[in-house]
């Protein structure tokens, strides 16, 4: 009995001894995460004004910022890592790293899958930081692209985060890719309109509208005979943001309507005429007092 407590004992005065000498590796291990942790902002900083004078692309600029606050936290963990367990050198923690890598592939496939697609975008750059996208049902303004998600804000405030393996898969419409975007505005006149005159009157009122580009030229062209008027569309040029085009399409608006007025062109409501399916049409019987007499 007494060996065994004596055996106990050793034990316990060998592992008390090793958790002494373990305890300094361990607070210094704990010391440089917390150093790289407040060391990550003026790294970022550096790497920001250095990338600022040479990196003319936001989204280039944004890719660089972002591997150096990665690149920075790996070498603190591996430097925490390998002060902590200084039987473990750096390369078996390396090859640990590779062991594992398949299964770690498998359990954080879909972050993988979107750091993967976040470097792409940032590297292909089908769309800018301040661009206006449309990604599926969310259309707005692009804020950021990080590694994992692109954020976009839309034109009612709210912020959208998308993970960049759907954006990267999705057809985007990028609406300010050009410096100008075409808008179509549908009108429709009466039949009793002429038609050149019509074409005339509506281009004429685009000339003075504030927002209406000059180039490319404004046109007007005749659609369709609808059921109650022959429809023209009215198709102009604008700065390619929503807040230009839908400020200066109110502005169309109003001066068609106004030139159509100066010009008596009607705009017609809709007409549709109903008749009943037990409905007899017959010509009045002329009365004797509106006969004429020979």
């Amino acid at each position: 009995m007494s060996e065994l407590v004596q055996t106990i004992n050793s034990s316990l005065l060998r592992l008390i001894a090793q958790a002494v000498e373990f305890l300094p590796s361990f607070i210094l291990a704990i010391a440089i995460l917390i150093t790289t942790r407040y060391a990550v902002r003026p790294i970022r900083a550096i790497t920001q004004t250095a990338t600022d004078k040479v990196v003319k692309s936001p989204s280039l600029r944004s890719l660089i910022l972002q591997i150096a606050y990665v690149t920075t936290w790996i070498a603190g963990i591996l430097l925490a890592c390998v002060i902590a367990f200084p039987d473990l050198g750096l390369g078996d923690i390396i090859g640990l790293l590779g062991l594992g890598s398949v299964a770690i592939g498998f359990a954080f496939q879909d972050i993988f899958k979107n750091f993967l697609a976040g470097v792409l975008l940032l590297l292909n750059e089908p769309f800018r930081l301040n661009d206006q996208i449309v990604v599926n049902d969310y259309e707005g303004t692009v804020e950021q692209i990080n590694i994992r998600s692109t954020e976009i804000r839309t034109y009612q405030g709210e912020r959208v985060v998308i993970p960049n393996a759907t954006v990267f898969t999705s057809s985007i419409r990028v609406l300010t890719d050009r410096p100008y975007r075409r808008t179509d505005l549908a009108i429709g006149l009466d039949y009793n309109t002429p038609l050149p005159r019509a074409v005339q009157v509506l281009l004429m009122a685009l000339t003075d509208v504030e927002g209406v580009l000059s180039n490319p030229s404004a046109e007007v062209d005749v659609v369709s005979f609808g059921d109650s008027s022959i429809d023209f569309v009215v198709r102009y040029w604008t700065l390619p943001q929503k807040l230009h085009v839908r400020q200066t399409q109110t502005r169309v608006m109003m001066a068609l309507k106004e030139a159509c007025d100066q010009a008596n062109f009607s705009i017609p409501y809709p007409i549709r005429s109903v008749y009943l399916f037990d409905q007899q049409f017959n010509d009045p019987v002329p009365t004797a007092s509106s006969t004429t007499p020979n």
